[in-house]
This record gives structure tokens, sequence and C-alpha cells, in this order.
């Protein structure tokens, strides 16, 4: 008798402990499973969402202001000197009113007069600074811009300005016209998504300084350096393209996700609280915790198990880059300590090679991320069998790429890297019946007496600069700083 109440006890423990633990175990791979999701998924959509309407509430102006500079009767009323100021007057009104724009405009090359809806607005001038942006448009090569300015007919109110060049006949700049957007939109955009999905978002400029956000942002913050959490990160926030950061306030975890929208020369912030979430997860902690005594010994195992697979599966991830299936920049910096300690301990020469697709940009804008993506994987692959099996490849940024040589002097380097970019230069890459092609830039350093972490990569960072402005699509070596 006592035997056997001696075993439920020690059995009850056991389950207790046992699904104790394993509640224990779900609820921390939970909280990492929500913060990855938070910061590789929800807060990323949201921005790109955000970033596509702005770029289709932008088409309809780019076409309206594309019409305008290739107007007949606008650029021939120029040409024969601008009489009668009252018909491009009636022309910009009718573009206003029959589109919805909140202004048309027209500046003349030859009086730099600015035409508007309502008659002429001023006489721009190069030493006004507030008529920068036409001085600007005038010396461009692209055939129109999208700025962010005060609109001085609309009371400075903050306005998305369309700048299309005009040309005549001969192809020679007459002026600049567009139509301007008001911001509202954007703004209104901002509101429903902070209601919708429990996120704070707003734009500040490359300053830091808050130039957008909703009605319930507080008036008190007017830059980063005013949000307690992210004032300390405001120079790595506003160097990047895109950022993701987690920080605490006032005891919160809190997630940012930033992106620069070089259409307004703004970033884009999006900023979400785990605390909601993490309150559901809590209480599955307690209803696991309740139900451990109800379960059986087999689910206590499976349970395990699962959880076991899932926690090597986040360690997976954490170390490989998901779409090229290399080692990411954590797990490089790994392979890169090690180096450095087995160089320290036993004189282990290695080289370390830098390099960056020369004007990918171009090849997602032209073909699509997709096709960017499939650029990636393909280059990732070309490293890979180029390597020694005691080399390392993982994905620096972007379209950068380290490689980590060991035994390897600067001179063999040097050569591998020739190896890479020319096998990265003739590769085909088939892309949904296309073929696309692609080269690269090197830069080559190798581990000399004093480098640390900082100093070789900075060297290989200028050796690939250097590569750049010597025209791409070759390798530079840096032997010292």
């Amino acid at each position: 008798m006592i035997s056997k109440r001696r075993l439920i006890v020690t059995l009850t423990l056991l389950l207790a402990s046992g699904f104790l633990l394993t509640s224990l175990a779900s609820y921390y791979a939970s909280l990492n499973s929500l913060r990855v999701r938070i910061d590789d998924n929800e807060l990323p959509l949201t921005s790109d969402t955000i970033y596509s309407e702005i770029q289709r509430d932008l088409l309809q102006p780019l076409f309206i202001s594309s019409l305008m500079a290739s107007d007949t009767f606008l650029r021939e009323w120029v040409t024969e000197g601008e009489q009668h100021a009252d018909k491009v007057v009636r022309y910009l009104n009718e573009i206003k009113q029959r589109y919805g724009t909140v202004t048309s405009f027209f500046v003349s090359d030859h009086t730099y007069h600015y035409y508007y809806a309502d008659g002429i607005l001023k006489t721009v001038s190069a030493d006004e600074p507030r008529d920068v942006w036409y001085f600007r448009v005038r010396d461009m090569q692209q055939d129109y811009e999208i700025n962010v300015d005060p609109d001085m007919a609309n009371h400075d109110s903050m306005t998305i300005f369309i700048n299309y060049r005009v040309k005549d006949y001969q192809d020679q700049f007459i002026g600049a016209t567009g139509v301007g957007l008001t911001v509202s939109a954007v703004k209104n955009l901002i509101e429903n998504y902070q209601q919708n999905y429990q996120r704070t978002i707003f734009f500040v400029d490359p300053q830091g300084v808050l130039t957008l956000a909703g009605k319930e942002f507080p008036t008190s913050i007017t830059s980063l350096a005013d949000i307690e959490g992210l004032s300390a990160h405001r120079d790595q926030l506003l160097n990047e393209q895109q950022n993701t950061l987690v920080y605490q306030r006032n005891g919160e975890t809190f997630h940012l996700n930033t992106r620069y929208i070089s259409e307004f020369g703004w970033y884009l912030m999006v900023e979400q609280s785990e605390e909601p979430m993490l309150r559901q997860i809590r209480l599955t902690l307690l209803i696991n915790v309740a139900i451990c005594f109800t379960v059986t010994f087999i689910v206590i195992i499976l349970t395990q198990m699962t959880i076991n697979r899932y926690q090597k599966r986040l360690e997976e991830m954490a170390l490989t880059d998901k779409l090229t299936r290399i080692a990411n920049r954590q797990a490089i910096d790994l392979h890169l300590q090690q180096l450095f300690k087995e160089q320290q301990r036993h004189q282990v020469p290695f080289s370390v090679i830098l390099f960056d697709l020369d004007n990918f940009k171009q090849i997602n804008d032209t073909h699509g991320h997709i096709a960017g993506d499939a650029v990636l994987q393909n280059i990732a692959n070309i490293v890979t069998t180029e390597l020694r099996d005691c080399d390392v490849v993982g994905r620096w940024g972007g379209e950068e790429f380290l490689v980590l040589l060991k035994h390897c002097q600067l001179d063999d380097a040097l050569k591998r890297a020739e190896s890479i970019r020319l096998a990265i230069q003739s590769y085909a890459i088939g892309f949904e019946e296309q073929t696309l092609y692609t080269t690269a830039s090197f830069g080559v350093v190798e581990y000399r007496d004093q480098d640390d972490h900082n100093t070789l990569l900075k060297r290989a960072d200028q050796a690939l600069y250097i590569a750049k402005q010597n025209g791409k699509n070759r390798c530079e070596v840096i032997a010292q700083l």
C-alpha cells in the first residue's frame, strides 16, 4: 500500500514537473516566435502595405503630370511667347477641377513665372530657398520627381508634388509642370492601420524630425530624440534604408521596423508593443499548467519532442539566411571570431573577401523583387561551388556577401576572388523565360598583426568601395589601413 502510494506520488510529481517544464519551454519558445513574427512578418508587412498604398495613390497624379508635360497647347503657348496668361491659367484650373488635385502648376524657364490655377503666384529665383526644387528639376536627367514641400498657394500646407520636365519640339527644356496632392490621404492611412492593428505609425525626416503622424500621436514629441528608447538609436535608424529594433519603454518591450521612402525622403516608422500578445501567451501557460494533471505520459513525451524539433528549427533559422540557405550575418560573425581565436593560438593566416552585386537595384526595378531573389540564390550557389570545404560564405547584407578563407594569404585570396568574379560574370541566370546577367565588385584583405574584427572588415569595405569607384566588376585589395 505504501509502495503504491509512493509510486502514485512519484508519478504525479514526475508528470507535474515534466508538464511544468514543458509548459515553460513552450512559453519561451512562443515568446521567441512572437518576436520573430513581429520583426520578420507583421511590421514589415505593414510597412510594405503603406508603401504600396502611397505608390498607388501617386500613379494617377504621375499620369496627369505626364500628360501635361506632353500637351501641345502648353508647349506651343510657351514657345509662342507666353502671350495671354489667362489661357494657361484656365488650362491649369481645368486640370485641377477635372482630376481633383490640390494644385496644378507650370513654371516657365523663359520668364521664371510660376503659373497656377488662380494666376501667377510668383517669379522663381535661384536665391530663394523655396524655389530650389525648380532648379533641381531643370538640371536633373530623369523626366520627373516626387517630393513633399509646403504649398505657398494653399497656406503652406504639406503637399506631395509631381514635378515633370517640359520640353519643346526640339527637345529643349522650357519649364516644369505638374500637380500636387495633400498628405491627408497618407495620414488617414496611418490612422486606419493604427486602429486596426494596434501599431504606432509615423514618419521622420533624415534629421530625425517628426514630419507626419496620426491624430493620437503625442504633440510633445517632435523628433526621435523625444521618444524614450529610440533616442539612443537615432543615428542607427537614420543611416540605413531598412532596420528593425527591439527596445524597452516604461518596462514594456517594443518592436520597431523602419523603411526609407525615397519618393518623400522620409523614414516610415512602424512600432508595436508585444504586451497585448504576451498576455495571451501567459494565459496559455496557466492553462497548460492546469491541465497537466489530466493528460498522459505519452502526451508529455510527444509535446517534448515537438518542442525539441521546434527549437532545433529556430536554431537553424537563427544561423541560416532564409533566402540563400547560406550562413547569415550572425553565423558568419561567429565563424570570424573563431578564425581570430585560431590565429592567436596557432598563427593561422586567413583572408576575407567582401563583395557586392553591381546594379542590383536595377534588377529589382526592372524585373521585380522575385527576380532579385532568384539572382541572390544563384549567386550563393555559384560562390559555394567556387570555395573549399574549409571556407565559409555568408550573406552580409542585402546584396553583400562575406567570404572567410582559412589558411589563405592575400595573393591566393585575390585569385579566389577573381575566380568567383568571373564565375558570376559569365553565369546566365534563368528567370521566367528570361536570362539575367550580373557582375560583382570585390574587396580583398588578409589578416594583419594588430587587426581586430572592426579594422579587418573596415579594410575590406574600403577595398570594396575602391572597386566600385574604379568601375565595378573588379577586385581590389588593401594590405594595411
